[in-house]
């Protein structure tokens, strides 16, 4: 357990919060009887894109909140450059940047006014702010919208300038809790786009963004830590995760034929490694070429009506979510 580590070896903490700049250890939440994060211990390492990825209700936005000092843990830490949270948050949240749940903006003010608002609170100067007003909201995409009135711009306007403001002062990390949650699918990959472009021209820059949406982590993370039920349960770089130790992954679909007997003959395959259930699919994985797989699959007489190349991330959640359950 860190924790433990903490008590024992002070420089190798040290060293290890210089790599991770988020350390959580050992951080639990509970509301009465419902324990909604479970002895959660992670680090997030510096310059990574790292995506905390589980579904609706597996503990997300309750973990950021106790990162960002909105609620306190029932018990264990947050340290942030390896300040604690809870006893130190001004030194811990120094240069840190968040969008947490839905933005809420005053409707009467402008992005620019909302930006110069925001800076005072978080100790910019006013020539600090209107320094990177400019610049941030060309960045965003709200360079047109930067002197009219908030009350006119729609969910993902509103959710770009959110995340324009957790750009102010430079950031050395920055968390997002859903940054895409209730945009159209043109927002959304807008709001990829954006956050693609925000962390390439960023420097250095640690992300960390809670989604239950698969393919944005694909598209925007380095590293994937996946939470169900309050707990850990995976935590890894996303290469890995692709690699998926050599295997390959094909989601089939047949007809006339029970679910049982296409599991069975297909893993009598020589090359399957792998078979499971997601819903009407099922998800193989297996070694060797998909042609390979195509011929076999072709002489099983399962009624197969389509097969295709399935998402490593994907199956890696299944399983991974589906064992931890």
């Amino acid at each position: 357990m860190l924790i433990i580590k903490y008590f024992m070896n002070y420089d190798n903490v040290r060293n290890e919060m210089d790599n991770n700049p988020i350390e959580l250890t050992c951080l639990r939440k509970e509301y009465g009887r419902f324990t909604a994060v479970d002895d959660l211990s992670l680090g997030i390492r510096r310059n990574s894109f790292t995506g905390l990825l589980g579904p609706n209700g597996a503990g997300k936005s309750t973990t950021l909140k106790m990162m960002t000092n909105l609620i306190r843990p029932t018990s264990g830490q947050v340290f942030i450059n390896g300040h604690e949270v809870a006893k130190e948050p001004k030194k811990a949240l120094e240069g840190v940047g968040t969008v947490i749940e839905t933005p809420e903006f005053y409707g009467y003010l402008t992005p620019r006014e909302t930006f110069r608002y925001i800076g005072g609170i978080i100790g910019m100067s006013t020539e600090s702010v209107s320094a990177q007003t400019d610049e941030i909201l060309e960045k965003v995409k709200m360079a047109d919208w930067a002197d009219k009135r908030m009350s006119t711009f729609s969910k993902g306007m509103r959710q770009r300038v959110s995340l324009g403001q957790a750009m102010l002062g430079d950031p050395e990390i920055v968390i997002l809790d859903e940054p895409t949650s209730g945009l159209d699918p043109r927002g959304m990959a807008e709001m990829r786009a954006i956050m693609k472009d925000l962390r390439r021209h960023s420097g250095d820059l640690t992300v960390l963004m809670s989604s239950h949406i698969l393919h944005e982590v694909q598209d925007l993370c380095d590293r994937v830590a996946m939470v169900n039920h309050g707990k850990l349960v995976f935590n890894d770089d996303l290469s890995n995760v692709n690699s998926f130790a050599g295997l390959q992954t094909m989601v089939l679909r047949t007809e006339g034929v029970p679910q049982d007997t296409v599991r069975d003959r297909l893993r009598s395959l020589p090359n399957v490694v792998t078979v499971d259930s997601d819903g009407e699919d099922t998800v193989v994985r297996f070694r060797g070429s998909r042609s390979g797989l195509f011929s076999d699959v072709a002489g099983l007489g399962i009624g197969a009506y389509s097969l295709s190349e399935g998402d490593s991330l994907e199956a890696k959640y299944l399983e991974t979510i589906k064992e931890s359950r």
